[in-house]
């Protein structure tokens, strides 16, 4: 079985580079892109939830999220990333 594995490796290595190969790349670059995208944003998005739903007229301070509905928006959005994948 070992050697089977190492052919099929070996015919890989010596597979010349074809237009599917730069297809896959691509594609998986852009799935890292849009998952780390959403990791990264999520952030800014309980911010700006916070400063639309939770604003107090006449505050000094912009509305933040309550603790629990900002971990609770995080938590689900880790969630659909574990998911995701």
């Amino acid at each position: 079985m070992a050697r089977e594995q190492l052919a099929v490796l070996n015919a890989l290595d010596a597979a010349k580079t074809q237009w599917y190969h730069f297809t896959a790349i691509v594609i998986a670059g852009m799935g890292f892109f849009t998952d780390a995208y959403d990791l990264f944003c999520i952030s800014l998005v309980t911010k700006l939830l916070g400063r639309i739903y939770y604003h107090v007229d006449g505050a000094p301070k912009p509305g933040s999220l309550p603790p629990n509905v900002a971990a609770a928006v995080n938590g689900v959005a880790l969630v659909g990333t574990l998911v995701g994948q």
